[in-house]
């Protein structure tokens, strides 16, 4: 059974690869036995933690510039990505901007939140996952083969508790913006559009939405959260990959169109 979860000789894309989740996947996906094209802004520092995997896989990882909110940007990584490891069987849409708690200073009232502030996140969160899925999925869908997983979130189906944050000092509440859930919503439905369109062309697409990720959050916060959630904790690195391989692999050879909540049960009260 161990079998239906390889990805030997696979080439995998993810987007994002620098960020706080971007090597959790990848790591997955390597020890899986694929080969990973790891897309990242120009520029953009890598992680310790993607800096510990680029040292332990050796050839089996390559990092490429990509802005996923440029198309032609997206076609050149592509052919890239194409002629140094060979064509995607896997794509991990997790590129996107989060709204992590502040320290108290530049926050806005909802009802004078930037605009821009809102365009951007919808820009890249769905706009660059959306770009992305047409570029590289178009190319899945032609082979007739391929497997695509779009990070969501646990905000994609409820709204965020702004009581997780009202213990944050400053001289306006924190508040998580509205522009992140309503993305992440957007990247859901989008995946049973395409899960639709090329079903019959070999392409499964499906949603990963992580609940919140162990990551730096002060003690009184994760004290909230954790009573909030039935399985009484956030989630871990490791508790992602599992679901991420499954969704990947053939494990998952008759599921598309789905949402998986890793959540520990958050939406389910």
């Amino acid at each position: 059974m161990s079998q239906l979860f390889r990805l030997d000789n696979q080439v995998a894309v993810v987007t994002g690869a620098c960020g706080k989740l971007g090597p959790v996947w990848t790591e997955a996906l390597l020890g899986a036995g694929a080969r990973v094209a790891a897309l990242e802004l120009p520029g953009a520092p890598p992680s310790a933690a993607f800096t510990a995997l680029t040292r332990a896989a050796g050839g089996h990882l390559r990092r490429f510039d990509c802005d996923i909110t440029d198309r032609a940007s997206i076609e050149s990584t592509a052919r890239a990505v194409v002629e140094a490891l060979g064509e995607p069987a896997v794509l991990v849409n997790n590129a996107g901007i989060d709204q992590p708690p502040d320290t108290g200073g530049n926050r806005s009232a909802i009802d004078h939140l930037p605009i821009e502030q809102f365009r951007r996140m919808v820009e890249v969160n769905l706009l660059g996952t959306f770009q992305v899925t047409q570029v590289f999925g178009g190319r899945m869908a032609a082979r007739g083969q391929g497997s695509i997983v779009n990070i969501g979130s646990l905000y994609a189906s409820v709204s965020p508790d702004q009581r997780f944050y009202d213990h944050l000092p400053g001289d306006l509440p924190f508040l998580k913006t509205p522009a992140y859930g309503a993305s992440k919503a957007a990247v859901v439905n989008m995946t049973k559009y395409f899960a639709t369109l090329w079903g019959s062309s070999g392409v499964r697409v499906n949603t990963l939405s992580p609940g919140g990720v162990l990551g730096g959050q002060d003690a009184e916060f994760k004290a909230k959260y954790g009573a909030r959630v039935p399985l009484r904790r956030m989630a871990r690195d490791e508790d992602l990959q599992g679901p991420l391989l499954f969704l990947a692999s053939s494990a998952a050879a008759y599921v598309t169109g789905h949402e998986l909540r890793v959540d520990g049960g958050f939406t389910a009260w």
